[in-house]
């Protein structure tokens, strides 16, 4: 059935059009605006500000985009990004953004001051009805650049003329320059004129200025389209007059949804990756509670209010997946819009308010559009605690006039979020540092919890030993990949060596056990060098804990000094377990704590760790790590990419522990990640063996440690990050464009193996026994070894790109296997 186009209206009468790609009329309707600056709006199908819509559409919506800037600015760059959005239109649709981006902190500009919060920056929208826009972080420094530079996201829901975007830009970089600007919109409309000023405008600054948008083109207005716009209002005003407001049809109720502690309601003053994890955690209770108050209503609508779009939108998404009933969602807003009950006009009804939250512009009317009139038999208000006034219950307030078109009005209040003072902040870390002593769980030990000795490492983990994680590598990485799990959300079956294999581990480790103690030492000796007297070794689970714990022993043997050890969960893309960290906080000075890992291969988990630890005052992001062929890290054993045996195996050369797990029915928001004791392969167990075989070296190799340690504590350690630039080559040479499936050094080719579903195995030319077990774990899965000349690690191991067929290189296009 055809339906008609939500713009026929405005173009029969003002000859207005809207000319562009095959998307943007399904994208785009338009209306007429009360306003002097500007005739027509274009309203938004998928927005959800003015035309209800699924909710799962509107944050899909800003989500892809978030994803396609990742793609345009590729990992590395992705992870250092802010994003800012666009009050009121486009709060909502930048915290989207953000999320799709993955791990980038957000902030909204506002028009709501907020006593004791200092302005970072402020400007003018000079086409909108209220102009003023402030910005308002906690973090004072969340809009600097940072010694690397940080890419800024701006998010608005069109880019007209390109005025406003460009506007902020101008301001914000004069205050915090920086090289690199994206600019996204779900519709570009500049003109041709237009268009040209965005490439002037980055030459001017001297930055990179990317655009991206879901669809493009362009609106046409015949001449003189705003005094005919401003009459044709008048007109219809003057031949419609309003009807009076219906009684309202039943009381509101009051929901309570325990909106998570410390958790912002939006992005007013910022929002955080760990922020978004704790939301995430605490959605389906919130939607659960909201369905049992619905009770059978089959039609509902979730309305938000003005900025407060995200916290809505979320609810609302939670909301489908917890009932059968029809969900949509939209927001009230302060725009003055014309409402016409035609099929070809954008904004068929509308209901008028009073402001509610004591705004500082003063009182004045607010709006709910295409409310009234379409047929929903419930409507979830969701307000923050500052627009929850006496104003909102009244006779003419919001309430009531919804109840006069639904017959079930429930309110949901979420606590506005106000960033404390300086002395509240010293205040709460205090007492944040004492309820974490007292609320979180001890470390789990052995031998109740892993084959370590209870005084080798405390695991900050919660056991999940009784729970089914295990999926097929197959099913897991088709899963991973096509963006339906998260690859810690699963584990892998272990892998069981065969006798050929466990005896080459063998014969590895001896070959090796003087060559690791030596790095041991070396790095060892460098941390108490700079990090003395009594360094906190935190070991990121699971490759980096035999590593802790060997350097432990190094310590007792050489020094006397027993080093605490405990080891945390990290996850690529969700970041480090932040209650590990505030246990560690409530129980050391972070000050002491050294992280420590068992190698490095492109970097990934050392940026991650660096973005992760931005929320945490104390910790340095600076890993220890055994070998760093990926020239990562500056406090390293060496620099070498050699066989380190304890990659060869999975949980049985790591006291019998899993992978970590990090899945949201499991680890709630107060709870540590998760992970499994394998006590059942005590059998085939050579963690203690491969501690021991490297511990009875120490001795011999003491004396090259002190020459190396004394010569790494007077050198130049300054990461080069070669290992990412080859990772970059490498995936665009074999066609994968996604860095995340190349796996460099001899380590992570051995995971892929293990773990994974392996392409081909890259081995440098000449490598030997090295890769021994690297070529027999290939041969037994079918997976060619590669010669190559020019490869700075000793191998690298290529996931198979079968799996990305959902991926998207960074010119857009689909990634084709090979």
């Amino acid at each position: 059935m055809d339906v008609e186009w939500s713009g026929n209206w405005v173009t029969g009468r003002l000859g207005v059009e809207l000319v562009g790609d095959g998307e943007l009329r399904d994208l785009l309707g338009l209306a007429l605006r009360r306003n002097p600056k500007r005739a027509h709006l274009l309203v938004s199908n998928v927005l959800g500000k003015h035309v209800p819509q699924r909710p799962s559409v509107v944050h899909g919506v800003g989500y892809e985009l978030g994803e396609r800037v990742r793609d345009l600015l590729g990992e590395a760059e992705a992870r250092r990004a802010v994003v800012l959005g666009y009050a009121e239109t486009a709060t909502g649709l930048g915290h989207a953004v953000a999320d799709g981006l993955g791990v980038a902190p957000y902030l909204h500009s506002t028009r709501r001051p907020v006593d004791g919060v200092a302005q970072a920056g402020g400007f003018e929208e000079a086409h909108s009805h209220a102009t003023s826009h402030l910005l308002l972080p906690e973090d004072p420094d969340l809009l600097a650049a940072g010694a690397e530079g940080s890419p800024l996201v701006l998010v608005d829901d069109e880019f007209s003329t390109g005025n406003t975007v460009l506007n902020t830009i101008r301001a914000l970089h004069a205050r915090y320059p920086r090289d690199r600007y994206v600019i996204v919109a779900l519709v570009d409309m500049r003109s041709e004129a237009d268009q040209g000023r965005l490439a002037e405008f980055a030459e001017e600054i001297g930055a990179r200025v990317d655009l991206i948008a879901r669809a493009r083109g362009t609106v046409r207005l015949p001449e003189g389209v705003l005094e005919k716009g401003l009459s044709l209002v008048a007109a219809h005003d003057a031949g419609h007059a309003a009807p009076a407001p219906p009684a309202p049809r039943s009381a509101p109720a009051r929901v309570a949804l325990d909106w998570p502690a410390g958790v912002p309601d939006g992005g007013r003053h910022g929002f955080t990756p760990v922020h978004r994890a704790a939301l995430e955690a605490a959605l389906p209770a919130m939607a659960g509670r909201l369905a049992d108050a619905l009770g059978g209503a089959r039609r509902v609508l979730v309305l938000g209010f003005e900025e407060l779009m995200y916290a809505p939108l979320r609810l609302a998404t939670a909301l489908e997946d917890a009932t059968t009933a029809e969900v949509r969602y939209s927001t009230t807003t302060r725009s003055p819009v014309l409402a016409v009950d035609d099929p070809g006009y954008a904004i068929r009804s509308r209901i008028v308010f009073p402001a509610h939250d004591d705004p500082s512009d003063g009182p004045g009317d607010r709006y709910a559009y295409n409310v009234a009139g379409a047929g929903f038999d419930a409507v979830v208000a969701v307000v923050d605690s500052a627009g929850d006034t006496p104003a909102l219950h009244a006779p003419d307030g919001l309430l009531a006039r919804l109840a006069g078109h639904t017959g079930q009005v429930l309110l949901a209040v979420v606590p506005s979020y106000v960033p404390p003072t300086t002395t509240e902040r010293a205040s709460a870390k205090a007492s944040d540092r004492q309820e974490a002593a007292t609320m979180l769980p001890e470390p789990l030990r052995g031998p109740a919890f892993s084959s370590y000795a209870a005084d080798d490492v405390g695991w900050l983990l919660q056991d999940l030993s009784d729970t089914a994680l295990e999926a097929p590598t197959e099913e897991r990485e088709e899963a991973i990949q096509s963006g339906g799990a998260h690859y810690a959300e699963s584990l892998p079956v272990e892998y069981q060596p065969s006798p050929q294999y466990q005896e080459l581990f063998k014969a590895a480790l001896d070959d090796s056990a003087a060559r690791i103690a030596r790095a041991v030492g070396t790095v060892t000796e460098t941390v108490l060098a700079e990090r003395g007297p009594r360094p906190v070794l935190v070991s990121l689970a699971r490759a980096g804990t035999p590593v802790g714990v060997l350097m432990r022993r190094w310590a007792q043997h050489r020094h006397g000094v027993d080093l605490p050890h405990y080891a945390v969960s990290i996850v690529r893309g969700r970041g480090i377990d932040a209650n590990a960290l505030r246990w560690l906080a409530a129980h050391h000075d972070p000050a002491d704590v050294v992280f420590v890992d068992g190698w490095t291969g492109k970097g990934a988990i050392t940026r991650e760790l660096a973005t992760a630890l931005e929320d945490f005052e104390g910790f340095d992001p600076e890993i220890a790590v055994l070998a760093d062929p990926g020239g990562c890290v500056r406090t390293y054993g060496t620099r070498e990419d050699f066989l380190i045996p304890s990659a060869c195996l999975n949980s049985t050369v790591s006291g019998l522990i899993s992978r970590t797990v990090l899945r949201s029915d499991l680890v709630g928001p107060h709870d540590f990640h998760g992970a499994k004791f394998y006590r059942e392969l005590a059998g085939t167990d050579v963690s203690g063996l491969f501690l021991d075989t490297v511990a009875a070296r120490f001795d011999e190799v003491a004396d090259a440690v002190d020459a190396e340690a004394k010569e790494l504590l007077a050198a130049d350690r300054a990461p080069t990050w070669e290992g990412w630039a080859a990772v970059e080559r490498i995936s665009e040479e074999y066609g994968i464009h996604d860095v995340n499936l190349v796996k460099p050094g001899v380590g992570e080719t051995t995971r892929v193996l293990l773990r994974r579903v392996p392409w081909k195995i890259l081995a440098k030319r000449g490598a030997g026994a090295d890769l021994d077990h690297v070529r027999l774990l290939a041969e037994q899965r079918g997976v060619p070894v590669e010669e190559v000349g020019d490869l700075p690690y000793t191998c690298v191991g290529l996931i198979h790109p079968k799996y990305t067929r959902g991926a998207t290189g960074a010119d857009g296009t689909a990634v084709t296997a090979k």
